[in-house]
C-alpha cells in the first residue's frame, strides 16, 4: 500500500521525538498499520538539527503553511503549541483536507468546537490522544474503551509539575518556593511556572476530558481554577497527619443540577491510589456506571511517551483514512448532533468536604462559638483539632467537615474570620473521599 505522508509542525521535544519513535519502531508500526508512515516534511527554525533528527529524503521548511498546503501531505502532526499560528496552521489544514494530530491541550480547550466543527464539514479526522496526560491512553479510553458506560466522574492529577512540588513539600516539609526553585533547576518547570502551578495546563485537560465524558462542547471558561502557589506546608503536613494527602486534582463530575468543572488542591485519603501517585507522575481517575473505578497511570510528560501518544493517532488515522465520517469514533466521543451544551455549576454551587485552619485565641468558649457558626450555615464537623499554641495566646485550629454546598462553607468562613477571637484568614482546601460510585 501507498505510504502516509505526514508533515510534522514544530521540531521540539515532542516532534523530535515522535520522529524517533516512527523511525526506530518503523518494522513494528508498519506490521500493526500495513503500510509504512513517511516523515514527507517538518517545519522548523533549526534546520540543521532537523537533517540530524530526520532521514535524508525528509524536506525541511521553515514556512509551517507550506506543510499543511503541500499536496502530497495526508497528515499534518501540529506541535508547535500556543493557540494564535497554531489554531490558523490547523484550520488551514483542514480546510485542505489534511488530517490532525496535535499535542495541544490549550488549542483544543479553547478552539475546539470550531476546529471539530470544520473537521467534520470537510471530512477529516483531529487525534489528540497526546494533549492529556502525555503517554497515558486516557482519550482512548474515553472515547472507546469506556462507550458502554455512563461516566460519572474524573479525577486526575495531570500536571506533573504540580505534583512533583507538592510531594516535594510533603516529604521534606520544604517551603513552596524553594521546592519551586529545585523544579526549576531540574527542568521540571519553566522560567514562568504561571501556566502549570495556577491550575491552567490541568483545566485545559479536564475541560477536554470532561467534553468527552458528558458529550458536551468544549468550556474551558466554566472551568475553576485554583493553584497551588499559596499552599503551606502546614497544611500539607496536618491533613499526612490526619491520614490525607494534597493534590492539584482536575475534577469533573455530573450531577443532577449540571457538571462539576474544576481544578484545586485537594486533600483525598491516604489509602486512596491516586494519593500515592508521586512525583511527575500523572494519573486519571474514572468513575462510570458499568465497570466501575478504573485508573490510568504513567508519564505525563516527555520527549518518549508524548511521542508515543502521538504516534498512536498516526497509526489511528491511517488505518481510517479512506473511512467517511459517520464511520470514524466522533472527535467527542458523542455523535455531532448529540454533543449539546449542559447546565455548567458554579463553585458555589458544587458540593464537598472541607478542611479549615483557624488561628484564635486560645481561650474558653472559641471552639464553642466556631462551631455555632458552622451549624448555622449547615454545615456539620467530622473533625475538631487543636493542633497546638503558637505565639502565646493563639492556638492553630484544624476543622474537617462533612459534605456540604461550597456557598455554605463560604458563608460561614467570613462569618468565623469576623470575630474578634480569630486572626488570620481561615485556610479552606477542599476534600474529596473518591469513593466509587455504586451502578
Amino acid at each position: 500500500m501507498k505510504p502516509v505522508n505526514i508533515g510534522i509542525l514544530g521540531l521540539g521535544t515532542v516532534g523530535s521525538g515522535a520522529v524517533g519513535v516512527l523511525r526506530k519502531n518503523a518494522a513494528e508500526i508498519s506490521r500493526r498499520l500495513g503500510r509504512d508512515v513517511n516523515v514527507f516534511i517538518v517545519s522548523t527554525r533549526d534546520a540543521e538539527k532537523a537533517r540530524a533528527v530526520c532521514d535524508t529524503h525528509t524536506l525541511v521548511t521553515n514556512d509551517p503553511f507550506s506543510v499543511v498546503k503541500h499536496p502530497e501531505v495526508d497528515i499534518v502532526v501540529e506541535l508547535f503549541g500556543g493557540t494564535e499560528i497554531a489554531r490558523e496552521l490547523v484550520l488551514e489544514a483542514i480546510n485542505n483536507g489534511k488530517h490532525i494530530v496535535t499535542a495541544n491541550k490549550k488549542l483544543l480547550a479553547e478552539y475546539g468546537n470550531e476546529i471539530f466543527s470544520l473537521a467534520e464539514q470537510k471530512n477529516v479526522m483531529v487525534q489528540f490522544e497526546a494533549a492529556v496526560a502525555g503517554g497515558i491512553p486516557i482519550i482512548k479510553a474515553l472515547r472507546e474503551g469506556l462507550t458502554a458506560n455512563n461516566i460519572k466522574s474524573i479525577a486526575g492529577i495531570i500536571n506533573g509539575t504540580s505534583n512533583f512540588i507538592l510531594t516535594e513539600m510533603r516529604e521534606k516539609g520544604s517551603a513552596f518556593a524553594d521546592v519551586l526553585k529545585q523544579a526549576q533547576e531540574l527542568g521540571y518547570a519553566e522560567a514562568d511556572p504561571t501556566f502549570d502551578i495556577e491550575g491552567h495546563d490541568a483545566g485545559h485537560k479536564i475541560t477536554i476530558m470532561s467534553a468527552l465524558a458528558f458529550g458536551t462542547p468544549v468550556n474551558f471558561k466554566a472551568c475553576y481554577l485554583e493553584g497551588i502557589s499559596k499552599l503551606d506546608s502546614r497544611d500539607i503536613k496536618y491533613a499526612e497527619e490526619l491520614g490525607y494527602r494534597v493534590k492539584l486534582l482536575g475534577i469533573t463530575r455530573k450531577t443532577d443540577k449540571g457538571i462539576e468543572l474544576r481544578v484545586h488542591p485537594t486533600l483525598i485519603p491516604e489509602c486512596r491510589l491516586l494519593a500515592n501517585v508521586n512525583g511527575v507522575m500523572n494519573a486519571v481517575r474514572v468513575d462510570a456506571d458499568m465497570v466501575g473505578e478504573t485508573l490510568y497511570y504513567g508519564a505525563g510528560a516527555g520527549a518518549l511517551p508524548t511521542a508515543s501518544a502521538v504516534v498512536a493517532d498516526i497509526v489511528d488515522i491511517s488505518r481510517l483514512i479512506t473511512a467517511d465520517t459517520g464511520n470514524r469514533v466522533p472527535h467527542l466521543a458523542f455523535q455531532p448532533s448529540q454533543v449539546k451544551a449542559q447546565n455548567m455549576l458554579s463553585m458555589d454551587e458544587i458540593t464537598s468536604s472541607y478542611y479549615l485552619r483557624v488561628q484564635a485565641k486560645d481561650e474558653p468558649g472559641v471552639l464553642g462559638q466556631i462551631a455555632n457558626l458552622l451549624a448555622e450555615e449547615n454545615v456539620s464537623i467530622e473533625a475538631l483539632i487543636q493542633k497546638g499554641v503558637i505565639k502565646q495566646t493563639i492556638a492553630e485550629i484544624v476543622i474537617l467537615t462533612h459534605s456540604t454546598v461550597e456557598k455554605n462553607i463560604k458563608k460561614a468562613i467570613a462569618a468565623i474570620e469576623c470575630l474578634d477571637c480569630v486572626y488570620e484568614p481561615v485556610v479552606m482546601i477542599r476534600m474529596e473521599s473518591l469513593h466509587a460510585s455504586n451502578g
